[in-house]
């Protein structure tokens, strides 16, 4: 059996500027799985960087309401939400509530760096 606890995951500024806690990774985790795990947060008012990823995203909403941008497609997001976002889509998030937005970025195949491009 495999756990982890969110509060031993230090925060990290992802190429996107959102704050992520990366939750699970098959290359840093003893785990296998075809995705990697993370919770994302955007301060209230900001916005996440336009940027595309070669693999697919999923994000699920926890807390806040967000603004999403796919490739020319705008959706307004709440608690519950959730948005696939395509391979190789543009894509950004804004923060349009009052409080932090915050919310699980599911992406398969595992994140990689060299897969992340800012826009």
């Amino acid at each position: 059996m495999f756990t982890k606890s969110l509060a031993d995951c230090p925060p990290l500024l992802a190429n996107d500027g959102c704050r992520i806690f990366e939750l699970l990774h098959p290359a840093k985790d003893a785990v296998e799985l075809p995705y990697s795990f993370a919770i994302a947060e955007v301060e209230a008012g900001e916005s996440s960087y336009r940027h595309r990823l070669r693999q697919t995203e999923i994000y699920f909403i926890l807390d806040g309401r967000g603004r999403m941008h796919v490739d020319g497609e705008t959706r307004e997001l709440g608690v519950g939400d959730i948005c696939v976002i395509p391979a190789e889509a543009e894509q950004w998030i804004d923060n349009i509530g009052n409080t932090r937005l915050r919310f699980v970025a599911l992406v398969n195949p595992p994140w990689r760096a060299e897969d992340d491009e800012r826009l």
